[in-house]
C-alpha cells in the first residue's frame, strides 16, 4: 500500500478506535461498506452495528446487495424507515431536501445508538463530499455525528483504492445515491414518481449499462449516459424499446442528455442563493 494512503488507512482506525463502539449509517455503497468493513476490523463485531434506510426512496437492488454483504462481514444489521414522504419539507423538494431527510435519519440513528448502548453514530462522508453541495453534511454537523473517513482525509479515489486493497466487492460499484435524487427541484415527490424512476433504471441495467441515471422532470425523463454509451440506447432496437417502456411508465417524453452522465447535474439550476 502506497505511503500516502497507508497513513489515512492508519488514520482511520485510530479514530475509529477512540470512537470505541459505533452505529454505521449503511448503504452497500464503497463508501459506507469501507467504513463498515474497518470499523467492524478494528472494534470488533461485537461494538458494531450497520443501520440501514429501506425507505421508498432507496433503490431496492442496491439494499439487497447491502443486506448481502453485512451478511458476509458477520454484522448485525438493522433496518429502519426514515419515513421521508412524511415530511412535508422533503416533500417540496427544495434546495435544502437533504437537509431534512439526513436530519430525520440522524435523530433516528441516535436513538438507535442509545438504545444499544454504542457511544457514537458514523456517516460515510469522504473528504470530496465535504466540497459538494450536501445540505446533509449541516444536518450531521448539527447532531454531532462523525465522518472518519473525511476526517482521516481519504478521498473518493482513496475510499476506492483502499477497498481494492482489502478486497472489498464494492471498490468499484458506481455511487447510487437516493431515488429523490433524480427529481428536478420543485417537483414534489411522491411514491408514484419514485416507482418510475427506479422501474426505468431498472431497465436501462437490463441494457448493460452500468453507470446512469434517468432525472424525472414531470412528463419528461431525462437519461444520462456516459458518451460512450449513447449508441447503445440510441440505436435499435434499443431506443425503441426505452421509448415504449418509459412512456408505459408514465413519461410523455423520453430523452437523452447530449452532455453525458454527471453527479448531481440538477444542482445546475441552483444559484448560489438557493444553496446557501
Amino acid at each position: 500500500m502506497a505511503g500516502d494512503l497507508q497513513r489515512k488507512y492508519d488514520a482511520l482506525k485510530k479514530i475509529l478506535k477512540d470512537l470505541g463502539s459505533v452505529v454505521v449509517a449503511y448503504s452497500g455503497g464503497v463508501d459506507s461498506t469501507l467504513l463498515l468493513k474497518v470499523a467492524i476490523d478494528t472494534l470488533g463485531a461485537q461494538n458494531v452495528l450497520a443501520c440501514i434506510s429501506a425507505g421508498v426512496v432507496e433503490p431496492k437492488n442496491v439494499l439487497k446487495r447491502a443486506k448481502k454483504i453485512a451478511k458476509d462481514f458477520g454484522v448485525r444489521l438493522q433496518t429502519i424507515d426514515a419515513d421521508e414522504l412524511k415530511d412535508p419539507n422533503f416533500v417540496a423538494n427544495k434546495a435544502d431536501r437533504c437537509f431534512h431527510c439526513k436530519s430525520h435519519l440522524c435523530q433516528e440513528l441516535l436513538s438507535v445508538a442509545a438504545k444499544n448502548g454504542l457511544k457514537q453514530v458514523i456517516f460515510g462522508t469522504n473528504l470530496d463530499d465535504l466540497n459538494d453541495f450536501r445540505p446533509g453534511n449541516r444536518a450531521t454537523k448539527l447532531f454531532g455525528i462523525r465522518s472518519p473517513l473525511a476526517e482521516a482525509k481519504l478521498t473518493k479515489n482513496d475510499v476506492r483504492a483502499l477497498s481494492r486493497k482489502l478486497r472489498l466487492e464494492t471498490a468499484d460499484v458506481p455511487s447510487s445515491p437516493c431515488l429523490a435524487s433524480r427529481l428536478a427541484y420543485g417537483l414534489q415527490i411522491s411514491e408514484k414518481r419514485l416507482t418510475q424512476i427506479e422501474k426505468a433504471e431498472d431497465f436501462l441495467r437490463t441494457l448493460s449499462l452500468v453507470e446512469f441515471r434517468v432525472r424525472h422532470h414531470d412528463v419528461i425523463a431525462r437519461i444520462e449516459v456516459h458518451q460512450e454509451d449513447f449508441k447503445k440506447i440510441t440505436a435499435e432496437p434499443n431506443c425503441s424499446r426505452i421509448i415504449k417502456k418509459l412512456k408505459s411508465l408514465g413519461f410523455k417524453y423520453v430523452t437523452i442528455d447530449l452532455q453525458g452522465f454527471r453527479s448531481g447535474s440538477l444542482n445546475e439550476t441552483l444559484s448560489e442563493n438557493d444553496k446557501r
